[in-house]
């Protein structure tokens, strides 16, 4: 364990300590309330700053290095998408025990997209690959390439080979292996050969929000951002999408065959993963796992039984 994770373990983040660093740093919101968010995530804490602000806080020193990048790089974004993103209002310093910089952002409004939520889900399919695509199209001159910063999405898959190999192998009997293997094959092949563009690197549920009428309204948490493959942002085609909505995305998005090929690589390593260290200890998260193992072994086998001889 490296001296930041360490440190990391020992940090209390919580309303006193946020309740501090606001006072000191940001005198001049030093009498808002504070107050955790309903759904505050792991990598970072999250805090309500009145009724129309958030403090954002890394819980270790990985996600750490994504605030600097989010204060350049979202102000600029912003203008130029269809949708909100989160906007940073000011930037906080490493003080009273807390090592890294941490961030105050505008409120957004909506809540999380979780599939009971939505009132069209082709719709919205279609209105988050139209946000993707408006996002492609930012000019990426200068943008974060992969690396630490966002756990190398946006690069070669083949960081993760050894890992996805080792995670097929521990499944052995669990599920189908040889599908997962030509299917990590077929990924590793399919090599990325475009320019760079700006990806979201996290397209989760979690990180679209909804309207009270069931419309995506907003696209929150750009921690995993930067410039490379976009085939990353694809993984929701299989982690909330099917049937006629996940049409509905792939027709909108408008990628080749081999950027689908890769989706569904970087969609089957997240899963093994999970499925691998959870199928002992957490059925809940071992069940979602293998659900999302069977759509990417089903769909690549849908698509080959299609292609041309």
């Amino acid at each position: 364990m490296c001296a930041d994770d360490v440190r990391a373990d020992k940090v209390n983040i919580d309303v006193s300590l946020v309740r501090r660093l606001v006072a000191a740093q940001l005198p001049r919101w030093a009498d808002l309330p504070i107050k955790p968010v309903e759904v505050g995530g792991v990598d970072n804490r999250t805090f309500h700053l009145g009724e129309d602000m958030t403090v954002r806080l890394p819980s270790g020193p990985w996600y750490a290095l994504q605030v600097e990048k989010e204060q350049r790089w979202l102000p600029k974004l912003a203008p130029l998408l269809p949708l909100p993103i989160p906007v940073p209002l000011a930037m906080g310093v490493p003080a009273d025990g807390y090592p890294w910089h941490w961030s105050v952002y505008r409120w957004i409004e909506g809540e999380t997209a979780a599939s009971g939520r939505i009132a069209d889900m082709r719709q919205f399919a279609t209105e988050l690959a139209e946000f993707l695509v408006a996002l492609q199209r930012i000019d990426a001159t200068g943008g974060p390439p992969p690396g630490r910063h966002n756990f190398f999405r946006g690069g070669p898959l083949a960081v993760y080979d050894a890992e996805t190999r080792q995670a097929i192998a521990a499944l052995e009997g669990k599920i189908d292996t040889a599908a997962a293997s030509e299917v990590w094959e077929t990924a590793l092949e399919a090599t990325w050969r475009g320019s760079p563009v700006w990806f979201h690197g996290d397209v989760a549920w979690g990180n679209l929000l909804v309207d009270k009428g069931g419309r995506l309204c907003a696209v929150i948490d750009f921690g995993t951002s930067g410039v490379g493959d976009p085939s990353c942002d694809l993984a929701i085609a299989w982690t909330l999408f099917g049937g006629e909505s996940r049409d509905a995305f792939r027709a909108a998005l408008g990628l080749d065959e081999a950027t689908w090929a890769r989706g569904r690589g970087w969609t089957l390593w997240k899963a093994l993963i999970t499925l691998a260290g959870s199928i002992d200890t957490d059925p809940s998260e071992a069940g979602t796992a293998r659900r999302v193992i069977d759509e990417v072994l089903a769909d690549h086998e849908h698509g080959a039984a299609h292609e041309p001889d």
